[in-house]
This record gives structure tokens, sequence and C-alpha cells, in this order.
């Protein structure tokens, strides 16, 4: 079936580079695209003209949240409260439960990928939290995922999620991780196990991939085994490190090594390496405050850094900067990690905090962070038919209304919408050529029930933050409100 889409923008693929073009025409037959340009004269089946719309390459988020959102519970607390909100040591040896029934973890999974589709993203990469779980995530939890991902029409990078370790509150104050190697090995079997479910299916838009926990959590052996798969398998890791100082004195008090060091010491720099946030380098201010080879070591060892600008700056942290990454020649690729999964928001967010950074007005440009979201995903992945639309590509897109009064007026589309726009604003998506997202709505889902019942399954999992409190404070002590009750 051919299919062609009208808008006043198009964010075209022209010799090597991303090119707006005016007035512009997409077309794709089946799942690849056919004509990007103007005056298609070639017969259609289904023609669609979106008006006053910014048609891009579908949106790629390689850190999306896959859950009811945390952060909206923990970006708060303060210093007096942050060790309730981790295990206490004795949740960790003797009550750790799962809070969530696989119901309502299927649940949970359903309203996450309704979000990412709502907001225009195509392509992602799963993240969880396990602090609800017993441990990390089952293998047949990913594997309903999946489904629950091919229904909506999503192209995910999938697996279970493990870990030899958790973060604990001690009895004593501070932070430390507890263990229990065998679960670690066991997540990286069912991992294992996941892989060849995902090349069972044979569907292109589920592929298996490696998705160790934190640095932190895991043994210097589960990290060596991930790399041995990895390579034998040839397949992508993503592990979260690099993230936060704290992760640094953990590691460095497990191991001796920095987590650089051990993502080298393991193997891990030599498979295809997506490491989310990478903040914390010899050139953080709290490390050595300046570079001292870092970023050419992740240059030269491939791997992408995932920014996560919107979610590194809720919990006080930046990326020090876009602009060195880049040009250190590290590929940037962009996730969300939170909720809204809105990378229009933290794009916009990442540009005019590079530019506080670096001291100039043209640090980050608009124009980087789309390239991000779009071809530095797809470089991550790959996948060269990704994050581009021209002839040959998948047809992957999304369209975004352009012409809302509250907008302001338009100047470059690109730039404005960034500016002044939300990627609420995608009204329809395509992914493989399929329909994903139509008319603000995702076909066969209630949005209103699907509401109703993640908010209740919040409510759940806020009040089970007392239990896993050293101090077992209730959730009304651990999360205040902003204001009291009016009485």
């Amino acid at each position: 079936m051919r299919t062609r889409w009208r808008a006043s923008h198009v964010l075209a693929h022209q010799d090597g580079h991303h090119a707006l073009l005016r007035g512009g025409e997409v077309v794709w037959e089946d799942d690849v695209i056919v004509h990007v340009g103007q005056h298609y004269d070639g017969h259609v089946d289904v023609d669609l003209d979106l008006g006053d719309s910014l048609v891009l390459p579908g949106l790629i988020d390689l850190d999306a949240l896959t859950d009811i959102d945390h952060l909206v519970l923990d970006s708060w607390t303060t210093p007096e409260r942050a060790d309730g909100l981790q295990w206490s040591l004795d949740y960790f040896q003797n009550r750790r439960r799962d809070v969530f029934t696989p119901q309502e973890r299927a649940t949970i999974r359903e309203y996450a990928l309704v979000q990412l589709a709502l907001h225009g993203i195509t392509t992602y990469m799963p993240i969880a939290s396990e602090i609800h779980s017993s441990w990390a995530e089952p293998l047949d939890e990913l594997v309903g995922m999946a489904e629950t991902s091919r229904r909506i029409g999503l192209r995910g990078y999938l697996g279970p999620a493990y870990r030899s370790g958790v973060n604990v509150a001690p009895p004593g104050g501070g932070r430390d991780v507890a263990f229990d190697e065998e679960r670690g090995r066991e997540g990286l079997r069912d991992a294992v196990r996941f892989l060849d479910h995902a090349a069972e299916l044979s569907d292109p838009l589920v592929t298996g991939v490696l998705l160790p926990c934190r640095i932190e959590t895991l043994t210097e052996q589960l990290m060596r085994e991930t790399a041995d798969i990895a390579r034998q398998r040839d397949v992508l890791v993503r592990l979260h490190s690099l993230q936060g100082l704290l992760e640094r004195e953990l590691v460095q008090r497990q191991h001796g090594a920095t987590p650089l060091e051990m993502l080298d010491r393991t193997g891990l720099l030599g498979t295809r390496l997506l490491v989310p946030h990478g903040l914390v380098v010899d050139r953080h201010p709290q490390v050595h405050g300046e570079d001292r080879g870092d970023l050419a070591t992740l240059a030269e060892a491939g791997v992408s850094i995932v920014h996560c600008p919107q979610t590194s700056l809720r919990y006080g942290a930046v990326l020090r900067s876009f602009g060195a990454y880049k040009q250190a020649g590290i590929n940037l690729c962009l996730g969300t990690d939170s909720f809204p999964p809105d990378l229009i928001r933290g794009m916009d967010l990442g540009v005019h905090i590079a530019k506080v950074l670096d001291g100039r007005m043209d640090a980050a440009p608009a124009e980087d962070y789309l390239d991000a979201a779009t071809l530095g995903g797809a470089r991550a992945l790959g996948r060269s038919d990704l994050g581009r639309l021209e002839p040959g590509a998948q047809a992957d897109l999304a369209a975004f209304r352009i012409d809302d009064i509250r907008d302001g007026v338009l100047d470059d589309p690109v730039r404005t919408f960034l500016l002044n726009g939300t990627a609420r604003q995608a009204t329809h998506s395509v992914v493989a050529g399929n329909p994903v997202l139509s008319d603000s709505q995702i076909p066969g889902v209630d949005l209103e029930d699907l509401r109703a019942r993640a908010q209740g399954l919040f409510e759940k999992m806020r009040a089970a933050y007392s239990e896993r409190d050293l101090l077992r404070r209730p959730a009304a002590e651990l999360f205040p409100p902003t204001y009291p009750d009016f009485t």
C-alpha cells in the first residue's frame, strides 16, 4: 500500500544532513519511504493533508520510561528524607517483595508505552525502576511487554534489566550496595533467553538487547559476562554509568577503580555500548575539573551517550557540556528517563543549559539536539535506515501541529517548535509504515480508563515506600505536600 503525507514543513534528508522542505510530501510503500519532495504524481492509496504541521523523522528515545514515574516523588526530597526512599538493609535481607501483581505490571507497561506514542516517539529502549520489585525485571514481564509494544506498533529494543546488588540505606547512615550474586546470574540467563525469544519472533519491531542496571549494582564478573555475550551475539548493551558522584564513590569502594576504568577492565568498552547520562567524567568540577582524556576514551571506544537533559536537571545535574562531548567526537543521542516522555521539552532545556555552561548563545543550537534525537539515536542503534526521511529509509515519522496561537509567531519552524512547543502537539505517527498515532489518539486504547488505572497504581506505589524506609515513616511524611490541606 502506498501512502502520502503532505504538510507545510517536512524535515527531509539530503546529502547526509537534514534539510527543511516547505510544502513537502512524504510517500511510502509498505514500510519503506519512496519519495520525499514536492508534487508526487504517482498513485497513492491513502492521502493525508496535515496542514500546518512539522513532519519529523520518528523520534528515538533510548532511555524511555516504561513505568509509573517516581521522579514526581523523589526529585523534591530533603537530605533528612532521602535515605527513606532507598531500600533499608532489613528490607533487602528479610522482606523484599513485588509491590505489583503481574497484571498490574502489564498495565503499567501499557500506560508507559502509550505515553511514548502520544509524544511522537517511534523507537525506544526502556528503563524501569526496580525499587518496587522484589529484585529486577522477570523474563515473563518483558515477553508480555514485547507483545504490548507490538500491538501499539512501536519499535522497541528490549530486554529484562538485571543486577547483582541493590542500593541500600544501612542502619548507621550513608549508602551502600547489598549483593545477591545468584540473582544477578539468573537475570543474565533471563536476558539471554529474551535474546532467543526476540530472534524467534522475527519481528522487525522487536530487537533484543542487554540492559544491565546501574554499574554500582553489578559485580565485575557479571559485567565481564555481559560483555562476552554482547560480542558473541553482536547485540547492543546499555548500562547506566558515569551518572553520579555517589556511583563513582561506590564503584571505587567496591573495585578500586573508577566507573570508566571498570567499563574498560571488563570489556564493556569493546561492545556497542550506550551510556545513559554520562555526566561524571574527569572534567566534572567535583572530580578533576579538567579534561584528562575521559571524553577521548569514550569517543575512541565508540560509546554513545544517551543525554537526558530534562531528567538530569530535575535531579540537579547537567552534562558539561553538549558541545564539549560533540567536539570530542562522541555520538550523542537522547532519552527522557521520566515523565513526560517529551523529547521536545528536553531539547529546549538542553539548548539553554548549554548556553549557560559554555557562555555562548550558540553552544548547542536546536538543530544539534534534533540531530541527536534522530540521527544520533540511529547511529547508536546501528540503523542507517532510521532517523531520516529519504527514499530507502524506514517509514518511521511523526507530525506535530505548529498552528496554535499560544505558540506565538513562526520563524524557523524547528527552532520555534523547540522553543515554544511541546511533544504533546504530536497528532500522527507511523512506524514501519503502519499508523500508531492518528488524530492524537491511539486506536484501540481507552486513554481515560488507562489514566484512571495508572493513578490507582501510582497511589499503591507511593504507599509502599514506607515499608522499605529504615524508619518506617508513612508516605505522608516522606512526601509532604507543597502546601497544607485547606480546612
